[in-house]
């Protein structure tokens, strides 16, 4: 019976640490996503800003994020500069990233 209970626990902890090791990988994936979006969110909100493009700075960075699947969390334009904050959900927590676009100095 000793055995039986000892390979029951290896295979319980093996489980739940492959579940874990997933879930963070998922995360790992999912933050690196997010991270183009909101570089993708702030340049479209910066051409909007230089008049590149029609439409206001930050309703274009939230259409832009809200069609990769990420909301729009803060938008700040000062200029011709826009700086954004997305996020999205990561299985029970919500992951952010930041991105600010802008002309060169």
């Amino acid at each position: 019976m000793a055995g039986v209970a000892l390979v029951v626990g290896a295979l319980a902890v093996t489980a739940t640490l492959a579940v874990g090791c997933a879930a963070a990988g998922a995360a790992s994936v999912r933050a690196v996503r997010l991270t183009a979006v909101a570089d993708a969110a702030a340049l479209a909100a910066a051409d909007a800003a230089t008049g590149a493009i029609d439409g206001s700075p930050c309703a274009r960075a939230a259409d832009l994020a809200a069609r990769a699947g990420a909301a729009l969390d803060d938008c700040v334009v000062d200029g011709v500069v826009a700086t954004v904050v997305v996020g999205a959900a990561v299985g029970p927590f919500r992951a952010r990233s930041s991105a600010r676009a802008g002309p060169a100095p």
